[in-house]
Order: structure tokens, then C-alpha cells, then sequence
């Protein structure tokens, strides 16, 4: 197999992957609601007033609580596992079939140089 063919196929099954193991997960609830507005566009005019007044700008906010990310990193390890053990099922077949159209619309994936011998931590 070529290096071209090689890219094209890790381009597809990469978009795939993104697709079923984590857009369609707990980070929908996380991306909905009603975003801030932002006039200089890097939401340093934003603020978030909490319970007990505490008036926090955005940039500061923690979006996500232990909780949620590990629940949201359980959907996801679990939904790739499923995919890596399953893919020959042909539910998930009809599955990846499904949403292959709509995952070979983003744009192209590209090497992550951080990902490359860098440290990951938890």
C-alpha cells in the first residue's frame, strides 16, 4: 500500500472514530446552552457570577467538573473499545456506513507533533 493510501484510509477511520466514539457522547450536553457573547472575541469581557457571587471571567472557568469528565472519558474509552472488539458486527457496519457521509465533510485531519513523544499526564 502507498503513503497515500495509507493517509487516506487513517484520514477516514480517524474522522470515524471522532464521529462515533466522541462527538455523539456527553460532549453534546457540553456544547449545549446558550454560548456567551464576546465583543473582543477572546472572552476576557465574560464573566461568570456563581452562587455565592463570586464574579469568575470566563478564561477562568472550569467547564467541566471531575465528574463530568469522567464520564464523559468512560463514554469514550468504552465506545472505542466497542468499535476496535466490534468491528466486524453488522450493526456497527450499518453504523459506520451511516455516518461516514457526514464525517467525510471536515476537514482533513493532520499530524499532532504534540502527541509525538510528548508526556501525556492524567
Amino acid at each position: 500500500m502507498n503513503d497515500a493510501d495509507k493517509k487516506r484510509i487513517a484520514a477516514k477511520l480517524a474522522r470515524i472514530l471522532a464521529m462515533l466514539c466522541v462527538r455523539n457522547t456527553k460532549r453534546e450536553d457540553l456544547y449545549a446552552g446558550i454560548a456567551p457573547v464576546s465583543k473582543t472575541g477572546e472572552y476576557s469581557d465574560v464573566v461568570v457570577i456563581d452562587a455565592e457571587r463570586r464574579k469568575i471571567p470566563w478564561t477562568e472557568v472550569s467547564h467541566l467538573d471531575d465528574e463530568t469528565m469522567r464520564t464523559l472519558m468512560r463514554q469514550i474509552v468504552n465506545r472505542l473499545y466497542t468499535f476496535h472488539l466490534m468491528a466486524d458486527d453488522p450493526g456497527l457496519r450499518e453504523t459506520i456506513d451511516r455516518w461516514a457521509a457526514a464525517a467525510g465533510t471536515w476537514d482533513d485531519p493532520e499530524i499532532d507533533q504534540g502527541l509525538l513523544g510528548a508526556d501525556v499526564t492524567e
